[in-house]
């Protein structure tokens, strides 16, 4: 597989008083909307923990700390690319009353329990996004110490 196929990304599980919050944003091979968590690409040079608390200001406006880590997730695409996706979670104590994304590829913020997100009209991203919400629903908490920092 060319490296050109592959794609180290990072993605937020943040869950808040009993909803999980998901970005709405378009599919860039079929344009249609989709729910996706908080996710994207690691930067070069950028450390895992960095990288997610990034992609979750840049798509939701919160500035929030992981608590713990869900584990890996993998997915070969349509689009013949592999994607290695490394899940956090995020359970704020509190949220500010006013908070919108910063990237203007996202359409708008949803909460959503799991059943709303099942009987939802705009479909998921990809399984990646059922299979870290399955993680956390059956309660993995993997410790951040896990992580060794960037050297």
């Amino acid at each position: 597989m060319s490296r050109s196929r592959l794609h180290l990304t990072v993605a937020a599980v943040i869950y808040y008083e009993g909803r999980f919050l998901f970005v709405e944003e378009r599919d860039k091979l079929s344009g249609k909307r989709v729910l996706n968590q908080p996710a994207g690409h690691m930067e070069e040079d950028e450390d895992i923990i960095s990288a997610v608390c990034r992609e979750v200001l840049e798509e939701t406006g919160l500035a929030l700390m992981p608590m713990a880590w869900l584990g890996i997730s993998q997915l070969k695409a349509s689009n013949s690319h592999t994607y290695v996706r490394l899940n956090f979670l995020f359970e704020p104590d509190q949220l500010p009353d006013v908070y919108q994304a910063q990237d203007s590829d996202i359409l708008a913020l949803h909460w959503l329990s799991r059943a709303e997100l099942a009987a939802q009209a705009i479909p998921v991203r990809s399984q990646l996004v059922t299979d870290a919400l399955d993680c956390y629903l059956q309660g993995t908490r993997l410790p951040l110490t896990l992580i060794q920092p960037l050297c």
